[in-house]
């Protein structure tokens, strides 16, 4: 439990730093967008080529991919279904509900919570890879596609065309050919790249802390029905779902089948709110879903390491 609760306990703790930087106003009213923009843009790209360039990608085919990308693919899809039939949301706001329901926190939390509850922390490569190389790209092709011009929806090719020019797909693509030509970088080339790769997750959370002072209560008003509605189907529905397609498609037990689940249920990755707030769409969703997805992930962890564990 104490690799769990570490996790937890130090993404509270810069996100606290944050809140605490925004309430004094040192850097400024323009910091959190310049920090999210400096993660989106500069550092996540960084990390995502080191974490690429040396991950095994034939994990991304495994067959626990079943259950964590089907569930992730059918929560995202429920969601944007429920969404559109209830406030006809737009393209671009659908799409950041989506993701806050079904891009979980691989990186951050996924490593600590499957060491501790798995003995592996392998478990979370193939949820890791399939969002970074499949979720990441389409999310962001959308939400960059809508602001091509406000006043026209994009055509078809500026959406397909869109990943080339997005630097984290970037990132991901100059990783996997890392990883694909086998090529050892001297320490020169890959010392600066680690040292840029460093600031991805604080400045996301430190972004994300500061748009938490003065804000209102979490899944306050109009916004309450659609923050929840994602809380509900990340905490419950998706790893719910991922049992299903990893116990009965897949034909998992054992570890394997915890795994699975376990992968499914951690919480929002601050990725989401830094994709939202980059293209100005549905950040204040995405903020409140990743702080009560969160919170409300550790009874669920819990329960689940105690029934299937």
């Amino acid at each position: 439990m104490t690799g769990v609760l570490g996790g937890f306990a130090a993404l509270a703790a810069v996100i606290a730093v944050g809140w605490v930087v925004g309430r004094t106003g040192v850097l400024g009213a323009d910091a959190p967008a310049i920090l999210s923009r400096l993660s989106f843009f500069v550092a996540t790209p960084a990390l995502l080529f080191l974490t690429l360039g040396g991950a095994d990608t034939t994990a991304v085919l495994s067959v626990a991919l079943v259950g964590t990308a089907g569930s992730a693919v059918l929560t995202a899809l429920l969601y944007a279904a429920l969404a559109w039939w209830r406030w006809r949301l737009p393209a671009a706001q659908l799409t950041t509900g989506a993701l806050a329901t079904s891009y979980v926190n691989a990186g951050n939390l996924g490593i600590p919570v499957s060491v501790y509850i798995l003995g592996d922390a392998s478990y979370v490569a193939p949820v890791l890879l399939f969002q970074v190389l499949v979720m990441a790209p389409i999310g962001l092709a959308v939400l960059a596609g809508s602001r091509t011009g406000d006043q026209a929806a994009p055509t078809w090719r500026q959406l397909l065309a869109q990943p080339l020019r997005t630097p984290v797909v970037i990132g991901c693509a100059l990783g996997l050919l890392l990883s694909a030509s086998a090529v050892d970088l001297p320490a020169a080339v890959l010392e600066p790249v680690e040292l840029v790769a460093a600031l991805a997750v604080p400045a996301a959370l430190l972004a994300y802390g500061m748009t938490l002072h003065g804000a209102p209560r979490p899944a306050a008003g109009e916004l309450a029905g659609q923050v929840w509605l994602a809380v509900v189907l990340k905490n419950l529905a998706m790893p719910a779902i991922a049992y299903a397609l990893g116990r009965w498609v897949a034909g998992l037990e054992g570890i394997a089948l915890l795994g699975v689940v376990v992968t499914s249920a951690l919480p929002t990755a601050q990725n989401v709110f830094v994709y939202a707030a980059t293209y100005d769409r549905g950040t204040l969703l995405a903020r409140d879903v990743i702080l009560l997805s969160t919170v409300l992930s550790v009874p669920v962890l819990v329960g689940i390491a105690l029934l299937l564990g």
